[in-house]
């Protein structure tokens, strides 16, 4: 078998980090790593599978010696710049950023939903938003055997979403509950801790944010379904790790609800959590540090001919970024 060459892009991050983690538990068959970030994180000491790792620069001219892959985990800007470079030098890239998730030309891909775009690659390849990701997960099973008419997605979304400077809010926010200390911030418009903030990347001329659109038009994409009706509102809530999401979901065909939850259990990387009997449902605590999506509160809407209504939960980090990313390249290998 042939050992691969690996770049992490982005490794001090707190995706990229989570990145190193499932990398360490997967135990692929590479056998050469190099991490890059910032000029600011350059010469940090990273300690990885066993051995310590001295981060690099990203320049341009960093994919001139051979890599085979690299996980992108650095933002838009970075990805824009840097992934065609190493694409264009033989390095397939997986992005976890949105530089390329709508080209035509680039898979968008959930590896347990659409495994077969991944071929398709021009050597990049785009991870889904962390809270497309989620849904998708449930929505494709249901979609196959019901056809979806129709989509209301209402997120609640933890701080990790908004990287270190969004946890840091959420940490002094607390801290200044309890001392009265005064703190700056860091990432929001306004303290997260007590709050629900209606509002999670930039606004668009449309009343939407880009968040928001993203879910539409990703969740079209990666669906095949590039006229499903979707409406989206997206939350940042007070919570460290793992997104929840109430999916409301119409379709064109009738379902039997216990046929249903059969689909849902039967598909990858779902877990049902759903006994109300005893008050058990999906928890952003309970996701945290897995790859499962939780699902609970399955119920029929009855407000519509053939309605159902879903409260999913996933840890945004691992499953909606690190996971992700590491499963296509396992695909790959």
């Amino acid at each position: 078998m042939k050992n691969y060459k690996l770049a992490i892009v982005g490794a001090t991050g707190v995706v990229g980090q989570m990145v190193l983690k499932v990398l360490e538990e997967k135990k692929l068959p590479i056998s050469e790593y190099v991490l890059f970030a910032s000029s600011k994180s350059a010469g940090k000491k990273v300690s990885f599978m066993n051995k310590e790792y001295e981060v690099q620069e990203l320049k341009e001219d960093s994919f001139d010696s051979h890599i085979d892959f690299a996980i992108f985990s650095a933002g838009g800007d970075t990805a824009k710049k840097y992934a065609p470079i190493a694409a264009e030098k033989g390095t397939i890239v997986i992005d976890n950023s949105n530089a390329f998730r709508m080209d035509k030309d680039v898979p968008l891909v959930v590896p347990e939903v659409n495994p077969e775009e991944i071929k398709k690659h021009h050597n990049i390849i785009s991870n889904p938003n962390c809270s497309t990701i989620q849904a998708v997960a449930c929505l494709k099973p249901l979609d196959d055997k019901y056809n979806i008419k129709r989509i209301v997605y209402s997120t609640y979304q933890a701080v990790s979403g908004a990287g270190s400077k969004g946890i840091h809010d959420l940490e002094n926010g607390i801290i200044n509950y309890l001392t009265k200390e005064n703190y700056k911030l860091e990432k929001f418009n306004y303290p997260i801790f007590n709050n629900c903030i209606p509002h999670i990347d930039v606004f668009l001329e449309n009343g939407y944010t880009k968040e928001e659109q993203k879910m539409i038009n990703e969740t079209r994409k990666i669906l095949k379904k590039p006229d499903l009706k979707i409406t989206a509102t997206t939350v940042r809530v007070p919570v460290f790790n793992s997104h929840s999401e109430s999916i409301n979901i119409e379709f064109e065909k009738s379902f039997d609800l216990n046929e249903l939850k059969q689909t849902l259990k039967d598909s990858p990387s779902l877990k049902i959590i759903d006994d109300i009997s005893n008050n058990k449902y999906p928890l952003a605590t309970s996701a945290t540090g897995h790859d499962d999506v939780l699902i609970g509160r399955i119920r029929r809407d009855y407000s519509v001919i053939s309605g159902v209504n879903l409260w999913v939960v996933a840890d945004n980090i691992r499953k909606g970024a690190a996971s992700n990313a590491v499963q296509i390249l396992e695909h790959l290998i």
